[in-house]
């Protein structure tokens, strides 16, 4: 059986796959890894997964990771996060960083190795507020002018997993799941700022709002400017999509190809609830 997409628009960013993970995904396994290095982005809805189904999902784009926050996986299941704003006596269940968290990156580039995708499965959604938001990286990287490009290919960028916390600190009074959990220690590391997929070829820009310390070979001034105007470019209207969840949705996204953010959420009164796995 053949798998049954949906491109979300004209651009070519994104699809809706209409199939039940539970049953089929082994069996739709290459033609599921196909389509996300098409589109870049899978919406899956109403899917009913149980914790194991999740991790057979996962294994369809790769191998799971499993180095994970220690305070929010789940037992048993190794590579699965709890994502959530829900606290239950006095202590948040799940990765939370704040009601107003909004921080574009791709997953775990503070790491020699990024993350090559990432899936999130919906519990409990919102009413209101919470969505994710995706952006294009490969086509606001393709639609920048020829000279641009052409200065910033070769650039390298540093990664500072300590700037991220103390940054997603000062943006959430003082609360980040990254500064406080199991992997808050490490070195700062390099990554091109210009990615070329490992798969398709398509070059992607790889950005992120608080997690880069600079770009080598500028002046600290310099390299602000440049990675400001680039974010501007890559996370404006034309290249996002924002994800409204419902209860039984999961999302995958090519985490080399695209950048995400959260949106605020107020936690007094809109309870969410999402299990994750990436892939390497």
């Amino acid at each position: 059986m053949d798998l049954s997409l949906r491109p979300l628009d004209e651009s070519g960013f994104g699809a809706v796959v209409d199939a039940n993970l539970a049953t089929d995904a082994e069996r739709l396994a290459p033609q599921l890894a196909a389509a996300l290095h098409q589109y870049r982005l899978l919406i899956v809805p109403r899917q009913h997964l149980t914790h194991a189904d999740l991790l057979t999902v996962a294994s369809c784009f790769g191998t799971v990771d499993t180095s994970v926050d220690r305070r929010y996986a789940v037992g048993g299941f190794p590579g699965l996060t709890v994502i959530s704003n829900i606290v239950e006596d006095g202590t948040h269940i799940g990765v939370y960083d704040g009601d107003n968290e909004e921080e574009w990156h791709a997953d775990n580039s503070f790491k020699p190795q990024l993350t090559s995708a990432t899936m999130l499965y919906s519990v409990i959604a919102p009413e209101h507020g919470g969505e994710t938001r995706f952006a294009d990286a490969t086509r606001a990287y393709a639609d920048l002018p020829a000279a641009v490009r052409q200065r910033i290919d070769p650039m390298r960028a540093r990664h500072s997993l300590e700037q991220l916390g103390a940054l997603q600190s000062q943006a959430s009074g003082g609360q980040s799941s990254i500064a406080a959990g199991s992997l808050a220690a490490g070195p700062e590391v390099e990554h091109p700022l210009v990615l070329t997929h490992p798969v398709t070829g398509a070059q992607s820009l790889l950005l992120g709002s608080m997690v880069i310390s600079g770009i080598t070979t500028l002046a600290k001034q310099e390299s602000r400017t440049l990675l400001e105007e680039l974010l501007d470019h890559a996370t404006s209207a034309p290249y996002v999509h924002a994800h409204r969840w419902s209860q039984g949705d999961l999302v995958v996204w090519d985490n080399l190809a695209t950048l995400h953010t959260a949106s605020p959420c107020d936690s007094s009164r809109h309870r969410r609830l999402l299990y994750r796995a990436a892939v390497r």
